[in-house]
C-alpha cells in the first residue's frame, strides 16, 4: 500500500466525523454558539417570545418566580437580565419525565397530576452575563417543564422559568448552546403591534435590558 493511499485512508474517517459532529439537530456548532436565536422572557407577561434571526417565532407561556425578581443566593427569585443556555439536558426523553438533580428518575407525569411539583421533560441551565444574574448557574436556574401547566400565566416559580412539557420540549428543539435569554421586567406586547416591532424589539433587546 502507497504511503499516499493510506494517507487518505486515514483522513477520510476523521473527516466523516467530523462532518457528523458539525451538524446536530439544533442548527448549531457543538463547539460554537448559537448566535441566531434569542428567548425574550417578560415578567409582566408571563411569556417567553421566541426570535430567530431577528423575527419573531413563537410566544410560549411560562412562570417566573412568585418571590418576584433577584439573584441573591437563597432567594428563590429570578434574575433579570442576558443570560446564556450553559446546558441542556433530557434529549429524547419521554414528554413528563421526571428529573431529580439532573437525572431521569424513571417517573413520568401528566400535565397537572395532583400534589406533585418536580423538574420535568427537558432543563435548559442558564448562566449570568452580567453583574445583576452573575449566581444565575451556581443557583441553578432553569427553564424546564413542570407539571403543574394550569398555573403557566402567573408567577409560581422557585426562581426558574417554567414551561409546559410539550412547549419546553419543543423550544430544546429549536435552541442551542449559548443562545441568549433576556429577563425583562416590562411587557413584550407592547412591541407587538406589528410584525416590525417585534423584529425590532428581538434586534434591540440586548441594548434595552429594563
Amino acid at each position: 500500500m502507497t504511503g499516499s493511499r493510506m494517507h487518505r485512508l486515514l483522513v477520510l474517517p476523521i473527516i466523516s466525523l467530523a462532518a457528523a459532529l458539525l451538524f446536530t439537530s439544533c442548527g448549531t456548532l457543538p463547539f460554537g454558539r448559537d448566535n441566531r436565536n434569542k428567548m425574550i422572557v417578560s415578567v409582566s407577561d408571563q411569556k417567553m417570545l421566541l426570535v430567530r434571526d431577528g423575527k419573531p417565532v413563537k410566544s410560549y407561556r411560562v412562570s417566573t418566580s412568585k418571590f418576584g425578581i433577584g439573584d441573591q443566593p437563597g432567594s428563590n427569585r429570578t434574575p433579570l437580565g442576558r443570560m446564556q443556555i450553559a446546558k441542556k439536558i433530557g434529549h429524547k426523553a419521554p414528554i413528563g419525565a421526571v428529573f431529580k438533580n439532573r437525572r431521569p428518575t424513571g417517573e413520568v407525569l401528566k400535565p397537572n397530576a395532583p400534589g406533585r411539583d418536580p423538574i420535568v421533560t427537558r432543563i435548559l441551565w442558564l448562566t449570568g452575563t452580567e453583574s445583576r444574574n452573575r449566581n444565575a448557574f451556581r443557583r441553578t436556574i432553569y427553564i424546564h417543564g413542570t407539571p403543574e401547566e394550569r398555573r403557566l400565566g402567573s408567577p409560581a416559580s422557585y426562581g426558574c422559568i417554567r414551561m409546559s412539557s410539550r412547549d419546553v420540549a419543543d423550544l430544546y428543539d429549536r435552541v442551542g448552546y449559548g443562545a441568549d435569554v433576556f429577563v425583562i421586567r416590562g411587557s413584550i406586547q407592547s412591541s407587538r403591534g406589528s410584525n416590525q416591532g417585534t423584529a425590532s424589539l428581538g434586534k434591540n433587546i440586548g441594548r434595552n435590558r429594563s
